[in-house]
């Protein structure tokens, strides 16, 4: 067992299925001698060599151009996309060629790619490097679409993209990187489509993403201890495949249902979710579902409006207990 930060597990995952497979490749803006800007490729360059790490010019359409044709002829590439901001550069590809390839040609021609993006706010970027956009990809039909919050989940769901014969975009969280957590030794592999119940409880149920999924808990912990409000908090990890099994289970038991996005509110990927339990467990519901987001704006980068605009665990738990009182 050993503790690694979350950057630390992105580059144990790649490795690890580098070591497994050499069919895995990774391209990308200064991921090789540089390490990636976020240094979350550290260390790959040495020990896999430049076939198999290689450096791009800075064109997003360029490398997922690359990586889709490495794909579709027998490699498994990973691309990085340095800020998830930038696939609008590259929307075509992830919207309308990588999605659609195997579909169109009957499963003659696979895609097995994987884009890594750093993906979110809370880091002062401002407002064309701090988006989180997830809720971009989740409507395109034909991808998988992945966001860890723990170093452990890093590595497991990134076994588990690489493996997978689909093309998954992968996003990590920026504000996460420096995170610690505790990590097994040995192989790692999770499956996606799977969420976690990470607090148990009994009053409320809370899903969240990535960076939400800290402050969730943060938030249903005191909860419990000022206001008696046991919640149980779900980190739904996969927004496709989307496990709706465990996510409802838990609201007709708790009754209440409260998202936390950090996604803009308009068509985040919380209303999918309501929109999901109001037609599969209405008659369970004990008042309406309540989703906590980020205004529809874009994101400032002033430190004091970032952090008032991005859902905190101050203004998690206020939601909960005003809307449980009513």
């Amino acid at each position: 067992m050993a503790e690694l930060t979350y950057r630390d597990a992105v580059a144990r995952g790649l490795a690890q299925e580098m070591s497994r497979d050499s069919d895995v490749v990774l391209i990308g803006e200064d991921i090789a001698k540089a390490g990636g800007v976020f240094k979350a490729t550290v260390g790959l360059y040495d020990q896999f060599g430049p076939l198999r790490v290689r450096d791009t010019p800075i064109s997003e359409q360029a490398l997922l151009g690359a990586a889709m044709g490495a794909a579709m002829t027998g490699l498994k590439p990973v691309a990085e996309i340095m800020f998830s901001d930038f696939l609008a550069v590259c929307f075509d590809y992830f919207a309308n060629e990588i999605p659609k390839s195997r579909y169109m040609t009957n499963g003659q021609v696979k895609v097995p790619l994987v884009v890594r993006t750093g993906n979110g706010g809370g880091s002062r970027f401002g407002a064309q490097h701090s988006q989180s956009v997830e809720n971009w990809c989740m409507m395109i039909p034909g991808l998988k679409v992945v966001a860890p919050s723990t170093p452990y989940d890093v590595i497991g769901l990134m076994a588990a993209a690489i493996r997978d014969p689909d093309p998954v975009i992968f996003f990590e969280h920026k504000s996460l990187y420096a995170t610690k957590g505790e990590v097994p030794d040995g192989e790692i592999v999770d499956q996606l489509g799977v969420a976690k119940v990470v607090r148990p409880g009994k009053d409320a149920t809370i899903l969240a993403l990535a960076l939400m999924v800290p402050r969730a808990i943060a938030a249903a912990d005191r909860l419990q201890a000022e206001y008696g409000i046991n919640c149980e908090v779900i980190d739904v990890r996969s927004l496709l495949p989307l496990d709706t099994k465990t996510m409802l289970s838990s609201i007709s038991r708790t009754s209440r249902l409260f998202t936390v996005e950090e996604n803009p509110r308009l068509c985040g990927w919380g209303a999918e979710l309501v929109s999901i339990a109001v037609e599969e467990c209405f008659y369970d519901l004990d008042g309406p579902p309540v989703r906590i987001t980020t205004p529809h704006i874009p994101l400032p980068s002033a430190a004091v409006l970032e952090d008032l605009a991005i859902p905190s665990v101050e203004r998690i738990v206020e939601t909960v207990r005003k809307s449980m009182a009513a």
